[in-house]
């Protein structure tokens, strides 16, 4: 069966796609979810307008993250946390109070943007990725002292 995707679907295609697949996958998930629609004429036209709405506003949103990583780009996140002797935090620093320290600064990022490998345990300056949208990623220092 044929259908025309109407969101990225991951292993199967992107938006405005036409694919072929399995009836059953069509007919008892992709189209219930409305990720997909059956690949008719005027189905076509519809998605194709679609899809171009998408792009125009894809493209503003990839600006405007590319504006915002800009300025973010100097900015430097100051974390103070109770230390140990060898600088080995008591606790940890996660994504959660960065997106704080930033929100301080007068930025508002979701912590899940933040792409913290792991939590931060020692006291330091680190380079943190923000992923501001998929293709815009800015990067921040974190400096993390010791609490006195």
């Amino acid at each position: 069966m044929e259908v025309i995707l109407r969101e990225d679907v991951e292993k199967l295609g992107t938006r405005g796609d036409v694919v072929k697949v399995a009836a059953g996958y069509a007919r008892n998930y992709l189209l219930p979810k409305k990720l997909a629609v059956a690949a008719t004429e005027s189905n076509k036209k519809i998605i194709e307008q679609e899809r171009q709405a998408h792009l125009r506003k894809e493209a503003k949103l990839s600006s405007e993250a590319a504006d915002l990583a800009k300025m973010m780009s100097g900015i430097t996140v100051t974390i103070r946390q109770k230390a140990g002797e060898q600088d080995q935090l008591f606790g940890s620093v996660t994504a959660q109070d960065i997106a704080d320290g930033l929100a301080k600064q007068g930025y508002t990022i979701e912590r899940k943007k933040i792409q913290l490998a792991e939590p931060i345990k020692q006291i330091g300056a680190y380079q943190v990725p923000v992923k501001l949208h998929r293709d815009v990623t800015a990067d921040i220092t974190v400096n993390v002292e010791k609490e006195e």
